[in-house]
């Protein structure tokens, strides 16, 4: 069973032109599939998913994965929780490694992407009680270990501006990160890449345009 896109127009109030750029994001994510050559709709796979036990992480995994191989690179979701940086979700893969965690997320946010972006989204109170919390150490030379600079640094960043690890957690990478919609809680969306990757070893980059929907973090 199925439904036709003049029903689906007729029944949204949808125009044509404007419904088949909806179908077709749509159907890049999986919420519908055509099921004949007429132009027929049915439910798409990611609905059966959000419709099992853990749906909503399991469809959050698999925009992930499609985030990771429209990028080139490992994805990460990260909440700002209990007073510490934490890693939710994340999609890596054989060419798109992620970040060799060689000190504990949760006590370097003065120096990583995540924990960067996550600290800008926090009121200046919080910023300073998790930095009294936890020490800036100086995990590579570049990382910043002051705390009234790394408050300086942290204030200067808006809500939509990417961060970037500049060498100060992970020398051998690139990673970076923005806020994300999590309401009253701190959240981020990362990025990251070996810092000898070039985006001409990842076809996938070529597409451009290309939607990557986050749901629920």
């Amino acid at each position: 069973m199925g439904v036709g896109v003049r029903q689906i127009s007729r029944e949204s109030g949808v125009p044509g032109e404007q419904l088949q750029q909806v179908l077709a994001m749509l159907r890049e994510e999986d919420f519908a599939q055509p099921i004949t050559e007429s132009s027929v709709y049915a439910p798409g796979p990611a609905l059966e998913r959000l419709a099992s036990p853990g749906g909503l992480t399991k469809q959050l995994q698999h925009t992930l994965a499609l985030a990771r191989d429209s990028v080139g690179a490992a994805v990460y979701l990260s909440r700002y929780a209990d007073g510490v940086v934490r890693i939710t979700q994340m999609a890596d893969g054989p060419i798109t490694p992620a970040v060799t965690e060689w000190v504990d997320f949760r006590a370097a946010a003065h120096a990583s992407a995540v924990g960067k972006c996550l600290l800008t989204q926090l009121d200046p109170a919080t910023r300073i009680d998790h930095l009294a919390r936890h020490k800036a150490a100086r995990l590579t030379p570049r990382t910043i270990t002051s705390p009234q600079l790394l408050l300086d640094r942290l204030e200067r960043i808006t809500p939509n501006d990417p961060v970037y690890d500049l060498r100060e957690y992970a020398g051998e990478w690139k990673p970076r990160s923005g806020s994300g919609t999590g309401g009253p809680i701190a959240t981020s969306a990362a990025a990251s890449e070996p810092k000898h990757s070039a985006g001409a070893s990842h076809p996938q980059r070529s597409q451009p345009g290309r939607r990557i929907p986050i749901y629920g973090f």
